[in-house]
């Protein structure tokens, strides 16, 4: 096969840890996404290309909360909770961890399958011993438990919608690249709102407590409803006006 642009790219050395933007690697990896949408490893693409910044700002804005230090100083990797069925079967019913348990044991998931996804290609400088590399496994490990908090469920429209709730969330470019790819895509189906739905997922993201400085095992033995009104989010009215069987059809999946 003859090499290409697109091809060159998955044969080249993995990208080192940096706070630099790649736009022309993030475009190719968008229009990957775009050709299919279950092809989630080029969300990790876009997010390494685009978000590095953002992850060493987020990690900064986490000193500075009130147990930001603390939860930094410890580095706990969450995925390893995550992973620990004995832990999630001890969270109480209607609690934040109890609709996650539900949640991934329905879906067939793990965070131990996120994260290999987003080692895929011998990219692995996210496990890196670096304070950067440690926030930005943090904010992919809490993914599917943002999807337990704003309500929104794992189709295509759904992922989309927590595609802007992130970018409000975290600041970070490669989520706002999807995000506007995503609608950019749904505005070729006018019979359902999903644009609305997307900018809905940014504008409630925004109007919500910054999730990653939260304590999240604490946050999973809260109960979910209590958890929600704490943090300010508000139910996702018009991604619920859509009908569910028509949800993965308008925009790609992001994660």
């Amino acid at each position: 096969m003859a090499m290409t642009a697109d091809t060159a790219d998955f044969r080249a050395p993995p990208r080192p840890m940096s706070t630099k933007l790649d736009w022309g690697h993030a475009l190719r990896a968008l229009r990957r996404l775009l050709a299919d949408k279950d092809d989630t490893r080029q969300v990790f693409e876009i997010m390494r290309a685009l978000n590095g910044s953002s992850t060493a700002k987020g990690y900064h804005r986490l000193l500075a909360t009130p147990e930001g230090g603390r939860i930094a100083f410890e580095q706990r990797e969450f995925a390893h909770k995550l992973m620990d069925d004995a832990w999630l079967d001890s969270l109480p019913e209607g609690s934040v961890g109890a609709a996650y348990r539900h949640f991934i044991r329905s879906e067939n998931l793990s965070a131990d399958g996120l994260a290999e996804v987003s080692r895929e290609g011998g990219r692995k400088e996210i496990d890196e011993p670096h304070p950067y590399a440690w926030f930005g496994r943090r904010t992919r490990d809490v993914h599917d438990i943002w999807h337990i908090l704003s309500g929104y469920h794992r189709d295509a429209t759904g992922e989309a919608c927590l595609v802007a709730f992130s970018y409000a969330q975290t600041k970070g470019l490669g989520w706002a690249l999807i995000a506007v790819g995503a609608a950019s895509r749904g505005r070729k189906d006018r019979r359902y709102p999903y644009v609305q739905a997307i900018w809905q997922g940014y504008k409630r993201g925004k109007a919500a407590k910054w999730l990653l400085g939260e304590d999240y095992e604490r946050l999973m033995a809260e109960p979910l409803e209590a958890a929600r009104k704490r943090l300010g989010i508000t139910p996702p009215t018009i991604y619920d006006s859509i009908p569910a069987d028509v949800r993965d059809g308008a925009v790609p999946k992001a994660a």
